[in-house]
This record gives C-alpha cells, structure tokens and sequence, in this order.
C-alpha cells in the first residue's frame, strides 16, 4: 500500500510539473543574459542592420504575389527583425515564411495577432478557439491553459513564434468599439486570472505572449486605428483597475507587453502624446515603475491614433526614443531606420540603450531556437493544423462557457415530445441550432424572422407560434464583429417583447451585452453561448436537451438586472 500511495504522489507531482512547468529557461532572465550566439551575430551586423532588428513588417498572402515579392524585396534590402503576418492561407502563409526566412542573414522573428488562434487571421483552413469574452464565462482556468499550448503548437507547426495576445484590457465601457469581445470581462481579477492561463500556456508551449494594450484599452469610445483615444482618469484610477492585471502579471513572468495608442494626461501630459511614444509610459511607467524587464512592442504604427499627430517617420523615432524593444509595422521602414540612425548620432537616442534592445531581440531568438532554424514542413501541413484533439478542445470550452441565466426551470422541464415553436431571428436560414433541434423534436414548428415582414405578418406569426405549449426563440449575430447592440425594428421588438414570457426559452447568439438591447429579460430561462460559431451553437443545444450543465458565468455587468458573475 505504501509503495502505491508513493508512487501515486510521484505521478501526481511530476504530472503537475509536465503541466506547468517550461521547457526552455526562463524567458525574460534568458533575454537579459549574455549568449555568445547574440554576441557574434550582433558582431556581424552593420549600424543599419542593428537597428533593423527592431522593425517588423507587414506580410499576407492574400494580396497577390507582386505583393509578396515587395515584402521580399524589402526584407532583403533592409534585413529588418521580423514580420507581422496577416491574412491569407496557411499553406501559402508557410511558403512565404519558407521563401522570407531564405533572405535574412538572421532569422526572422514572425509574429502573427492570433487571439483566438490561427483562425483570427486564417479562418477558412484553420482552427478558431472561442473569443476572450466567452472565455471569460469559464471558470476552469486549466481548459484556457490547454488551449494556450494548442495555439503554441499551431504557430510553431507554421513557423510563427509570437503571439500579439491576450488581450488584458478590461473591458468597463459597454460600448467600446475595438476591445469589447477581445476582452475576458469588466472584472479585473477575472481577466487577470483567464490571461494568466492562456499567456503561461503559450509560453509553456514554446512561443512568446504579449500582454495588450498597456496602460489599459477597455474603457475608450474611440477606436485607436482612426483616431487617437484620450483617458483623462486619474493615476490612482489608472493604477486601480487598468494597470492592474498587467501589475498582476509583470510579477508572474510577462513576457512581452504591447503599447497602445492612447493620450492619457494624467501619465504624460504633452499634447496628443500617443502613450505608444511616451518616454514617461515605455520606461518611466512600465519599465521603472512597474519592474518590467521583458520585450515591449508597440500598436501597429501605421495606424492612425500614432501618426496623427506625428507623421513622416517623428513616431517611429520617438518610439525607440521611449524604450521599445520592436516597433510593428512602420509606415517606411527605411526610412524609419535612417531616422533613428541618425538620432543615435546626434545623441536623441543613447547608443548603449539601443544596442541592449537589440540585444534583447536577438536573445528572444536564441530562446526560440532560431539559431537552429528549420523552414515550415510542407506534408500534412493542413491536417496538422486542424487536428481531432485541436478540434475536440474547442468544443469543451464551449460547453464550459454557455451561461444560463435567469431561471433553469424551463430547462429542466423541457419536453422533446411535445410540440414545439422554435422562432429564429437574424438568419434567413435554419443554422446548427436549429438543425440539431430539427432531430431530437417530435413535434415542432419552425419560424424565420428576417426583419422584414410587415406588421400584419408579425402579429399572424405571434398568434401562431402562441398556439405551441413550448417556445424557443433562438437569437442570431452573424457579424464579423459582435456589436453591444443588435439593431431589429420596431416590429421584431415588440414581437419579441410579447413572445419572451413563461412558456419560452431565449437562446442568444450574441454579445453579451446584447441583452440590454433587446426585451428578453420576461423568459423563462435564458441561454446565453456569447457568439453564433458552430461550436456555441451544439454547445447550447446540450444545455437546452439536458445533456451538459450550464457552468459559466457572465464575465461583464450587463445592467441592474444581470451582473457580473450571474449564472444558474
């Protein structure tokens, strides 16, 4: 017995230790360390060279090939420090990495802005995982951290290695028009939580995770591609909420952080100051303040919040000027280097700072690997990246994250044998839902509302979906985007408002917020699956049959009625 329970306890402990524990060193220690292989490659570079190390540049697949061979040109040209790869296919997307890695005298750094996995970016051949928002409904961290370790192995079967996520901003402003669904929620120890899982899963995995956007992108109404946002809360504020999952996890091994493009007074208080370029943010803030000594990136540079104000390569310099490590998409990176080249020999920008940020960069590399660099395989590249157990773990997020709220009484008494209304609202077309409702009823009725009947139709459908003793009203979002607010005409919502009562279950789609937009709140039960993908879609359904329990919890306050933390 005693060997047994030894043995068990070794099993335990070492199965725990396979879990969470690295395989290589310790990053942020690793990237300011001295490495004879950092050395003689800086060695090797020109000035120029050097100094390219911290640009990336804009790279896709699905612009046409004179596009792809102008970034080849440039990369070759230039020897810039890696790219940022956008849309396209993987196969083409593993080619041109294949094709680019070919140029560099050093090998390049590819980082890629996969939230949700590769499918941000390459949706129609690769794997999507759930947005941050439904994630944030999920209260087993370690199916967050198992999905952190599936992206890590995804970009590293493509040759990517460095992830622009999680997202970190809490998201306080309902009506944020570029965080919103990003966001794990508006409870800042909830977002510290899920982010921690999902960064220590890629990094454990073996690529490099970024914190974004510091200081803190959740409370804007502006969106930081066209225009440039302005918080104007105070440092105590800022400190207290904003800053503090990035605090949170500066102390548990951040190992990059992505600057954001916003003017914030109470940190710097010159005009129009984008945060991304502040000397007062980069070093002063983050770097002393905050003891963070990992790799600092900005918000892409040729968006609109950062060149405003300081056009013609000014940003780019003030940039470097302000600490960063690697500077994301420059608008003319030749010109940029030239600037900052210029800028070390007037004494703007210290020569020593710039070489330990290069430094820095080349390190990350080394703790990458690329100093044993092997191109992408092409065999089974596509089945690879969409593998059965990659696949499987998408559905159990779902299934952890559906929410019900309200009441599961209508649930629980859910009758597959009698006759049931199932009314569909936003689609034109029965979807995954409702296809797998179509075979478990014995008895149904369906309905398709797409918003354009006219008002003597409407009050034919109601008093015909009346006529069931069990109703599901089943919501859609279909866009891109899940907006705050779902815009149905006056007609749908009063449809809705007088369909929504004891006998119905309402079964949302959507944003969470969603809610408050729409007059749901008098049905039985609600389910909520936070987005209209397949797999929330079969994730409800269980729900709804009683085939899995409903275990997530809202991530954000939707008003006085459903608040954070809400769930049956």
């Amino acid at each position: 017995m005693v060997k047994k329970f030894c043995s068990a306890v070794f099993f335990c402990a070492f199965f725990i230790m396979s879990v969470y524990g690295q395989r290589r060193p310790n990053f942020v220690q690793f990237i300011n360390s001295q490495h004879t292989w950092v050395d003689s490659v800086f060695q090797k570079l020109t000035p120029k060279e050097r100094i390219a190390q911290l640009f990336l540049v804009r790279a896709h697949t699905n612009l046409g090939q004179r596009y792809i061979d102008s970034v080849a040109q440039v990369i070759q040209k230039e020897q810039l420090g890696g790219l940022v790869v956008f849309q396209g296919g993987p196969v083409r997307h593993a080619q041109m990495l294949n094709q680019y890695q070919k140029l560099a005298k050093v090998p390049l750094l590819v980082t890629f802005d996969g939230e949700w996995g590769l499918g941000m970016r390459l949706p129609d051949s690769t794997v999507s995982f759930p947005y941050q928002m439904t994630l944030g409904a999920i209260q087993n961290e370690m199916l967050i951290y198992e999905m952190g370790r599936q992206v890590a192995r995804d970009f590293q079967r493509i040759g990517m290695h460095f992830n622009f996520a999680p997202v970190v901003d809490i998201n306080n402003n309902p009506k944020n028009p570029v965080i919103n669904f990003r966001s794990f929620g508006d409870n800042k120890h909830n977002v510290t939580r899920k982010a921690k899982a999902y960064m220590d899963g890629m990094v454990a995995g073996g690529i490099i995770a970024s914190l974004k956007h510091f200081p803190g992108h959740g409370d804007t109404d502006v969106d930081s591609h066209h225009d440039l946002p302005q918080l104007k809360f105070s440092k105590a504020r800022l400190d207290s909420l904003e800053i503090f999952p990035f605090r949170e996890l500066i102390q548990q091994g951040a190992p990059a952080i992505m600057v954001a493009h916003m003017n914030i007074p109470a940190l710097d208080a010159k005009p129009n100051i984008p945060s991304s370029i502040s000397r007062k943010v980069v070093t002063d803030l983050l770097r002393k303040e905050l003891g963070f000594n990992g790799l600092t990136v900005t918000d892409a540079m040729d968006m609109k919040g950062v060149k405003k104000f300081f056009p013609n390569g000014e940003a780019d310099v003030m940039a470097i000027e302000a600490g960063h490590d690697l500077l994301e998409i420059s608008e003319n990176s030749a010109r940029a280097i030239g600037l900052v080249e210029k800028a070390v020999k007037s004494g703007r920008i210290k020569q020593a700072e710039l070489d330990q940020r290069i430094k820095r960069v080349l390190a990350a590399k080394y703790w990458l690997g690329l100093n044993q660099y092997r191109p992408v395989n092409m065999v089974n590249l596509v089945s690879d990246l969409n593998t059965p157990a990659s696949k499987s773990l998408v559905q159990r997020l779902a299934d952890a994250a559906v929410t019900v709220l309200k009441s599961d009484r209508r649930i629980r008494s859910f009758d597959k044998k009698i006759e049931t209304a199932v009314v569909s609202i936003g689609v034109n077309q029965p979807q995954d839902f409702e296809k797998g409702l179509a075979v478990q009823l014995n008895d149904r009725r369906e309905f398709l509302i797409s918003g354009k009947e006219t008002e003597d139709e409407m009050k034919e459908l109601l008093k015909e979906v009346r006529r069931s003793p069990q109703i599901i009203l089943a919501i859609h979002d279909n866009r891109a985007r899940p907006g705050s607010e779902i815009k149905i005409n006056e007609q749908v919502r009063e449809f809705i408002d007088r369909l929504a009562g004891r006998r119905t279950i309402t079964v949302m789609f959507t944003n969470p917020y969603a809610i408050d937009s729409l007059p749901v709140e008098r049905s039985n039960s609600i389910i909520l699956a936070y987005q209209n993908d397949y797999f929330m879609q079969k994730a409800a359904l269980k729900v709804l049959l009683g085939q899995a329990k409903a275990e997530g919890k809202l991530p954000v306050t939707v008003n006085k009625r459903f608040a954070y933390g809400d769930g049956m």
